[in-house]
């Protein structure tokens, strides 16, 4: 089975061909698998409670959760296993467990428990590692899902959605953005939002995926910094909503938290057209993804929802939107602004 590693005991079972997993004392039966990509998978699991009074307590998870209102009601929560090839995905995970802990806020998704486990590979003979994440469950699916999914009906979130949406994503970078030191996402997008929708309430929105997390605020000096972050930052932010100043980035040059902001921006506008506002230019002969962002070249919808959303809201992504960093606006601005916003534009 593989020895335990870091203290940390998480082991297959073999009842229903291995459909069973224990991460440290707690056992989940694995219901579903939910997505994949890389070398991660994602499966809705449902935990397994030894006796009645645990589960009348919430299960053995219970015990570990620091806030009750992560529990799930039926049992049920998604956990992520990653496939360690080396050294240096190791570090990533263990850098990801990490800085999830970090945070404690409801518009970021929390870490509930972990494990590490070495197995030895039936082929190779070598020692690896798995890593198995456990977080609450959201099966309405991420932002992207549901933009794709409302696209093929012709649908589009109304306006008191979007800015609904967009304010806890705000919350939730906030809470990142005031830690001692400072923190950056570096992957806001479309497939790192969760949405929980609500009859008769806007959805509620939830940002995840820790794993590009870093302190934010870089100081770089020389052509070699400003290289390694370009190198850096094209492995781990997503580039159609990737800042101007981490594709060409100055020798002398001071990053701070308003890359995510840059990304914030670009969300913005995939809430309203499903995609990001510089996406085009890779369907275009000849077209630059990276000169399009560089000089901040954001394509408006000449038909379809466009006239639905205010002008307002293509003023206020505009505005986010701008490719030097120095004049981009912080959170607090943003959250200001569109709490205006909302006064204006819903009831």
């Amino acid at each position: 089975m593989g020895c335990s590693f870091s203290g940390l005991n998480a082991l297959y079972d073999a009842v229903n061909g291995g459909g069973d997993v224990w991460i440290n004392e707690n056992r989940f039966r694995i219901v579903r698998q939910l997505g994949e990509g890389g070398f991660a998978f994602v499966f809705l699991v449902k935990e397994i409670v030894a006796d009645a009074s645990s589960a009348s307590s919430g299960g053995g998870l219970a015990k570990k959760v620091k806030d009750p209102a992560h529990l799930s009601a039926d049992g049920t929560y998604a956990m992520k296993k990653v496939l360690i090839q080396n050294k240096e995905q190791l570090e990533l995970v263990r850098e990801e467990i990490r800085v999830s802990s970090l945070f404690n806020h409801p518009n970021l998704l929390p870490l509930l428990d972990h494990a590490i486990i070495s197995v030895k590979d039936g082929q190779e003979g070598a020692w690896k590692h798995e890593a198995f994440l456990l977080f609450p469950v959201h099966l309405d699916g991420t932002l992207l899902d549901n933009a794709t999914s409302m696209k093929a009906k012709k649908e589009t979130f109304s306006t008191t959605d979007v800015l609904h949406i967009f304010r806890q994503l705000c919350d939730g970078l906030k809470h990142m953005h005031s830690l001692e030191p400072p923190y950056a996402h570096n992957d806001v997008k479309p497939g790192n939002v969760l949405l929980t929708r609500r009859k008769g309430q806007p959805p509620v929105a939830i940002l995840m995926d820790f794993g590009s997390a870093r302190p934010s605020r870089k100081q770089i000096r020389s052509r070699q910094e400003a290289l390694q972050l370009q190198e850096w930052t094209s492995e781990h932010c997503s580039a159609p909503f990737r800042a101007p100043e981490l594709w060409d980035c100055p020798s002398h040059a001071d990053i701070d938290e308003r890359t995510d902001i840059w990304s914030l921006g670009c969300t913005l506008y995939a809430i309203m057209y499903g995609v990001s506002p510089f996406e085009y230019a890779l369907g275009e002969s000849g077209g630059s993804l990276q000169l399009a962002i560089v000089n901040a070249q954001i394509k408006w919808p000449n038909a379809g929802p466009k006239a639905s959303y205010p002008e307002a809201l293509h003023q206020f992504v505009t505005w986010m939107l701008q490719p030097q960093a120095a004049v981009r606006p912080r959170i607090d601005d943003i959250i200001i602004h569109v709490d205006k916003l909302i006064a204006k534009f819903t009831k």
